[in-house]
């Protein structure tokens, strides 16, 4: 069984379309990809990163690709780095190999770029399933390959391949470090496949995250202010159809009964004003997607009210705090709910909360939270509109941290 033809022609980072797999392809990809050797921080790949990076920037037919671009600068790549300066010798890990899922198309592209800068050989399945933002960041690496050393395509490799067992597993017993990003059910699917004895499992299930806002502070925000948070809610919510692990699902007012009714509802205004303006839409099937979903959560008691700005924005007021759902009801359906104070949310909180967006509260404050939840929930404290931008530390994970090996040397 023979490998298809790389996108764009040339033998580089992006190769390997395998209708049908067989081990005889994989062995071949290994050998590509062991044939050199890199370090922590190698310029070769540093200088494509940042390449890469501006050539993203100025990708204006898919906007969720600037944060990445954003990410890759060369500024970021340096303070990365810095983090990892120690007493002891950091060297690559070895063979990486990254199991992405498909509905976040460029999920993949920060934890290969933080693989590869730290010297890493990597192969990155894409799943065949892969949309359009996919296609436009495969294209971008494409061009960038063109002036890049070539020991950056030959020690990098992205295939595409239909489930296969075979290949997955001849993959896995290969790499040194294996990295699911999934739901619970993929990363227990995969971790099937046993590893070598030495290498080890970096995973990322499922996580669901939420906003809080203090109802008050938003009242008293100037109308740009106000505007402005919505945008980034918008951003947060909107760019991956609100299936992001650090997309927000619930909202949390923090204040009394009159200030978060009121403050809910200028938010809802204020979003549904933004939603429309960035001219984001909903198809008729995920609208009556939603509309069962939320219609369902009244029926099962959980919503006392339910509420729709078009099809685009459905907005659901919950019994209690205690019924927050964590499972994705619909591109832009947000639960509602009141809490007397921010500590309320330590009882509340549960293991799979990755992402806290908040609006209202000073830096004491959620440090407070944090550290009275103690490590049982919620990894990410930002302002509204940062829920999507990635940073090298991701759900808990140093991942410049975990993608390299430590030498002691002393004399």
């Amino acid at each position: 069984m023979s490998g298809g033809a790389s996108r764009g022609g040339s033998e580089a980072v992006v190769e390997v379309r395998w209708p049908a797999a067989g081990a005889v392809c994989v062995d071949a990809v290994l050998r590509q990809v062991s044939s050199q050797n890199l370090a922590v921080g190698d310029e070769r790949v540093r200088g494509f990163l940042v390449a890469f990076g501006r050539r993203l920037l100025k990708e204006r037919r898919h906007p969720e690709l600037g944060p990445l671009g954003f990410f890759l600068r060369p500024s970021e790549l340096a303070r990365v780095l810095d983090g990892l300066r120690g007493e002891h010798l950091r060297v690559p890990r070895g063979l990486v190999f990254h199991v992405p899922p498909a509905n976040v198309d460029t999920v993949f592209v920060y934890s290969w770029a933080l693989s590869a800068l730290m010297g890493n050989r990597n192969v990155v399945r894409l799943s065949p399933r892969a949309g359009a933002v996919a296609e436009a960041v495969l294209g971008t690496l494409q061009d960038a390959l063109a002036d890049a050393d070539p020991v950056v395509a030959g020690t990098q490799r992205i295939v595409s391949y239909d489930r296969s067992d075979r290949v997955t597993a001849a993959l896995s017993s290969a790499c040194d470090l294996r990295v699911i990003w999934g739901g619970d059910r993929a990363v227990t699917e995969i971790r099937r496949h046993p590893l070598a004895p030495h290498a080890r499992d970096l995973t990322f299930p499922d996580r669901s995250s939420f906003a809080v806002v203090r109802a008050p502070a938003w009242l008293a925000a100037p109308v740009a202010a106000r505007v402005e948070a919505a945008d980034g809610f918008a951003n947060d919510a909107y760019w991956f159809d609100q299936a992001a692990c650090s997309s927000p699902r619930t909202v949390y007012w923090v204040g009394s009964t009159d200030d978060c009714a009121a403050a809910r509802a200028d938010f809802t205004a204020c979003l549904a004003e933004s939603v429309a303006r960035r001219g984001w839409a909903v198809d008729a099937a995920m609208a009556v997607e939603k509309r069962v979903a939320t219609y369902g959560l009244a029926a099962d008691g959980v919503a006392r009210g339910i509420g729709f700005h078009g099809n685009a924005l459905a907005s659901v007021e919950l019994t209690t705090p205690e019924t927050a759902p964590r499972r994705w009801l619909g591109a832009g359906t947000f639960a509602h709910t009141r809490l007397d104070a921010l500590g309320d949310l330590v009882s509340l909180v549960e293991r799979r909360d990755q992402t806290m967006t908040h609006f209202g509260f000073e830096r004491a404050e959620l440090e407070g939270l944090a550290r009275a939840l103690g490590g049982r929930g919620i990894d990410r404290m930002v302002p509204f509109g940062a829920a999507l931008s990635f940073h090298r530390v991701w759900d808990g994970e140093d991942l410049p941290a975990e993608f390299t090996r430590l030498v002691t040397v002393s004399s």
